[in-house]
Formats: C-alpha cells, sequence, structure tokens
C-alpha cells in the first residue's frame, strides 16, 4: 500500500475512533477519506476531527440540507523523484 494509503487508512481509524462512519478511495494522485459528520457532533468531538484531517494535504466540509455534512480529507501520492516527471511537455 503507498504511504499515501497508510495515511489515508490512520485518518480514517482514527475518525471511526470517534464515531463517524468512513470510506477511503485511492484515485491515481491521491488517497480520499470521508466521514459523515452528524448534526450531533460534541465541540470536543469537532477539536479531534480537526486535529485528525489537520494531517491530510486538505480537508474540508461540505454542507447540503439534502445529503447532511460530509466531511472530506485528501492526501496525495508522492511524486516519482527520477525520470521524467514533467512529461514529455514539460519545460524548465
Amino acid at each position: 500500500m503507498p504511504a499515501s494509503g497508510v495515511s489515508a487508512a490512520a485518518i480514517a481509524a482514527r475518525l471511526s475512533a470517534v464515531g463517524l462512519p468512513t470510506r477511503v478511495e485511492e484515485h491515481n494522485r491521491f488517497t480520499t477519506v470521508e466521514a459523515e459528520a452528524p448534526e450531533t457532533l460534541s465541540a470536543e468531538s469537532w477539536r479531534e476531527v480537526l486535529d485528525v484531517v489537520a494531517e491530510a494535504d486538505r480537508f474540508g466540509l461540505l454542507a447540503t440540507s439534502l445529503n447532511g455534512r460530509t466531511l472530506w480529507a485528501v492526501v496525495r501520492k508522492t511524486v516519482p523523484t527520477t525520470g521524467d516527471v514533467g512529461g514529455p511537455s514539460y519545460q524548465r
């Protein structure tokens, strides 16, 4: 499992420990973690949640009247440090 997957799994485990059901998805360049955040989440739990998602490269909260509140976090996969990283059209 790539390092991003390990980090995402650790974030998901900590969010689950707070009581939030999570989903983890692997993508080409990053791994995402999503969790449903109930309206009844205490201030103390929110502090823990924010400490957890702060370990991600990006995070946010999507709140809608239809789907409730979804907390998301993105962990980028590392970029290769050798070879043709920029691709054929990359210019210096």
